[in-house]
């Protein structure tokens, strides 16, 4: 690979990245520094979607959460940042890939070693001269600053004085902080030394940042020095392969400039030679090929949730600037095979993931190219038009129809001068969710105003129903039959607000709870309502029923009653969904997220990203597992605390859902700690049982469990019970001896089908040979245009190929008629033609797929044999007219 070079270098030896990370991670490592592997990209971090820093994956280490790995560390963290994307390719130094290399210190050494050691390595290890470097520190950092001028011996004027914004950080609004200092690198230091502006792009490049980790920062903003300070570095290793490669920008490294050529290469065209705007997607498709190949490999499926959207995002991109840079065919399997190649070394689980790598990528290019073109050709026709913006409406067709990012949009408008109207599309899709929240609501729409207006009339309902499931409420608010009311009577709807409930109100995935609403059955007005279900709507709880006896109104005290035995399974389900997931996640893979979910008094449907089927053994293991764990008894420990307290104690949140500060954790010791709402067991053992119903694929990367728990698995049991034991009687068999019998009858009826079929093509044949007195001559050619009707595709194509072989290479035959005579929306035609007829420019494929058009319908097939089919019968003899004129006019 010939990298290309500028004519600006430095006195240092060129080095190749590999090279650079090599001798960054042995440096630190010749002074007592633990070596860290890479952390996945999926981050261990709940709060954040993937790893967009170096220091992440110590994070709890610096904040106290969890014991140091050494007291010293260096690492080369593979990092994924998409807050700039559009900027990728535009700049020299955007990326969405990219490695931090990093050396810290947990209350070991502080900045003198820090410092000492960046400048030695920069200037010995790397060999970079020093008047090409610039250091900033913190304005009020007056220590590094004498350190860089008195120990290293930095000139005054080389040491940049900058802000809180530049060069502090923080790793919150409370907690550890400290300044940082920075190392740039000056490409023209011939300027001297005044007026250093380190905002300037075109000379300066800053590619190690020193953090020095010594203040806690409490609630009212108040520095206290920490104990123990610790050092957080980075240096960018693609920044450092420009300096020390003499290249004009990042892409023009070694670490990416092989897929550069390659994608060049897929569309036969030279980086080198063509204009500024393929140069930009050819820099796109490089860097988003790093993107989208690690993040694969460390588990993350294209979705449009969380992580996955911003993996199909980069894919959609990827492909988009293919197109841009003229390739034409399917080309993200070959441009992973060369990723993978580039940084395997590096990363050897490429090589290992290598397959499952691969076919994600191809599933996603065959998906999104199913509709790339119609949503290009769409977005042309709206450019074409050349509006002032594209409104939101299009720009949600593009997204739901057609599969476009709204960010892809936008980056196509930007290309043309225009603005998204992004607002527009928020609504658009919020009308969309709203559309299918009602299609899929179980309350009547006509009533939901109502309900709504109720709902916003009320304070939020007090739910007690952790703690009890019985209690005097008083009835705050009143739907009667669909419009609001103070008083119901028996035989009416009822969507009622109680100051405080113990029914559970649908949400997390969970069901609301059913049971009883009474008050004063003594009486004669007395009243029993039944509730059905609850719903809520901004944590007001609808509880949805009717009234059974008596008369309710507004202000009347209830005895409130939940269904103790729908609770339980709820509860066990919800519980079994929880051990689910984590026994999914220890034996299928460990970056299985959840999805979605339903836990209801019947059952429990769990869906979660995955690529690949859970095969039948893993299926077993699972459920094994889930059933141990419930044997175990563990006493479940469920806690309310801050959502920051909670994500530092590893509770799973799912993702794109929203939680308040305060949270409530399950914890089931040892197994599965999320953050949950939903109503649960106290003791795993209340669960009894768990069985698994079936594991299926609801969506490209989603698969679906559904399971039964408790109680609940007797009644699956006793249905299938139940249907053993009548195929039993029917089959007059034992039940184990039920699968071989029907074995048994499907080779029977396979032997039965053939001989029909059989019997099929000889009616069909005997059918044919009454025809042959109709053959016309056309010339020194022969002609036959029929109808035959009662004989299916497969029979009739039999009975044309028979008539030919009988009439001589010289014949065109053409049969048509009804499969079946009661259907008049089926109708088959066949074209068989000699080698004769063909060579008069005649095909049976062509022929025959035009006359069909004549019935609706249309096919085609080989030169000499063809079948079509049409969906108008009242059509067909006028077909097989056109079919013998057209054929006469062209054999004469």
């Amino acid at each position: 690979m010939a990298v290309p070079r500028t004519s600006r270098s430095i006195e240092s030896r060129s080095r190749t990245g590999e090279e650079i990370r090599k001798a960054f991670l042995g440096f630190f490592a010749e002074r007592d520094h633990k070596v860290i592997p890479s952390a996945s990209l999926v981050p261990e971090d709940p709060t954040v979607l993937l790893t967009i820093a170096g220091m992440l994956p110590f994070k709890p280490v610096f904040l106290g959460q969890q014991e140091r790995p050494a007291a010293r560390a260096t690492s080369s963290q593979k990092c994924i940042r998409t807050n700039d994307i559009e900027n990728v390719g535009l700049t020299a130094r955007h990326h969405t890939f990219f490695e931090m290399l990093g050396n810290f210190s947990f209350g070991d050494y502080f900045k003198e070693e820090a410092i000492q050691w960046a400048w030695e390595l920069s200037t010995e290890v790397f060999g970079i001269d020093p008047k090409h470097l610039v250091v900033s520190v913190f304005r009020e950092d007056d220590e590094a600053a004498q350190i860089w001028r008195e120990v290293v011996g930095v000139h005054p004027q080389r040491i940049v004085r900058m802000d809180e914004e530049d060069n502090f950080w923080a790793s919150g609004p409370t907690g550890p902080c400290g300044p940082c200092s920075e190392m740039y690198f000056d490409f023209m230091p011939e300027l001297g030394n005044e007026s250093i502006d380190l905002n300037d792009d075109k000379r300066f490049i800053e590619f190690y940042n020193l953090v020095f980790m010594q203040y806690n920062r409490d609630i009212a903003g108040k520095l206290t020095p920490l104990a123990n300070c610790n050092i957080d570095t980075g240096m960018g290793l693609e920044r450092m392969a420009q300096i020390l490669q003499g290249v004009s920008n990042n892409y023009e490294t070694d670490l990416i400039y092989p897929l550069l050529e390659k994608a060049a290469s897929l569309a036969d065209i030279d980086y080198q030679s063509v204009d500024k705007k393929k140069q930009t997607s050819l820099k796109v498709i490089g860097d988003h090929s790093r993107a989208i190949t690690q993040l694969i490999a460390d588990g993350v499926i294209a979705s449009n949730l969380g992580r996955g959207y911003i993996l199909r995002r980069l894919v959609r991109r990827v492909i988009r600037h293919g197109h841009l840079i003229g390739i034409k065919k399917p080309f993200l399997v070959e441009l992973g095979e060369a990723a993978i190649k580039l940084m395997q070394s590096a990363f050897p689980e490429l090589l290992e993931r290598r397959q499952f790598i691969l076919q994600e990528l191809q599933r996603e290019e065959d998906r999104f190219l199913e509709t790339l073109d119609r949503g290009e050709k769409l977005l042309s026709r709206v450019l074409l038009s050349k509006p002032k913006e594209i409104s939101g409406e299009e720009a949600f067709e593009l997204y739901d129809t057609y599969g476009f990012p709204l960010e892809l949009t936008q980056e196509i408008a930007q290309e043309n001068g225009l603005k998204v109207d992004e607002e527009g599309f928020h609504l658009a899709m919020e009308r969309q969710r709203e559309r299918a929240k009602a299609a899929s609501s179980t309350i009547d729409l006509t009533d939901q105003s109502a309900i709504d207006q109720m709902a916003s009339d009320q304070e939020p309902t007090s739910f007690c129903g952790y703690q009890v499931l019985e209690r005097k409420s008083i009835i705050q608010a009143l739907i009667v039959n669909g419009e609001k009311s103070s008083l119901g009577i028996a035989g009416d709807k009822l969507q009622l607000v109680l100051d405080v409930t113990p029914f559970y109100g649908e949400g997390g995935g969970q069901i609301g709870d059913c049971g009883l609403l009474l008050k004063d059955l003594s009486d004669v007005d007395g009243a029993r309502v039944v509730i059905k279900s609850v719903s809520r709507i901004n944590d007001v709880f609808v509880h949805h029923g009717y009234l059974e006896r008596g008369k309710l109104q507004v202000g009347d005290i209830v005895n409130v009653v939940v269904d103790r035995s729908s609770r339980r399974r709820a509860q066990a389900h919800h519980t079994a969904t929880h051990l689910l997931q984590s026994a999914l996640k220890q034996l299928v893979d460990p970056a299985i997220a959840q999805a979605g979910s339903l836990v209801d008094f019947d059952r429990l449907r769990f869906d979660f990203h995955c690529s690949k089927t859970v095969i039948p053994d893993a299926l077993d293991q699972v459920e094994r597992l889930v059933n141990d764990w419930i044997a175990e008894a563990h006493i479940l420990q469920v806690r309310e605390m801050s959502i920051d307290d909670a994500k530092a104690a590893g509770a799973v949140a799912m993702f794109g859902e929203k939680y308040s500060d305060q949270v409530r954790v399950v914890d089931i010791p040892g197994v599965s700690m999320e953050l949950c709402g939903g109503t649960h067991v106290t003791n795993t053992a209340e669960i009894g049982v768990f069985k698994i119903i079936s594991e299926t694929g609801i969506a490209a990367g989603i698969r679906r469990i559904e399971a039964v728990a408790g109680s609940a698995t007797l009644d699956y049991l006793n249905e299938r019970d139940l249907i053993v034991k009548q195929l039993a009687e029917r089959f007059k068999a034992q039940p184990l001896e039920i699968v071989e019998r029907v074995a048994g009858l499907q080779n029977d009826l396979k032997s039965i089908e053939k001989l029909l079929e059989e019997t099929r093509q000889e009616l069909a044949l005997s059918k044919a040979e009454a025809l042959m007195t109709q053959v016309k001559s056309v010339g020194s050619r022969q002609l036959l245009v029929q109808r035959l009707d009662g004989i299916d595709g497969p029979a009739l194509q039999s009975a044309a190929q028979s008539l030919l072989d009988q009439l001589g290479p010289n014949t065109a035959v053409v049969l048509g008629g009804l499969p079946d005579l009661s259907d008049k929306t089926k109708v088959i035609l066949v074209a068989a033609f000699g080698p004769e007829i063909i060579s008069c420019g005649l095909q049976a494929g062509k022929f025959i797929g035009g006359i069909a058009k004549l019935c609706g319908g249309g096919g085609g097939g080989r030169p000499n044999l063809a079948q079509a089919g049409g969906r108008n019968a009242k059509t067909l003899n006028d077909a097989l007219s056109s079919a013998k004129e057209e054929l006469t006019s062209a054999l004469s």
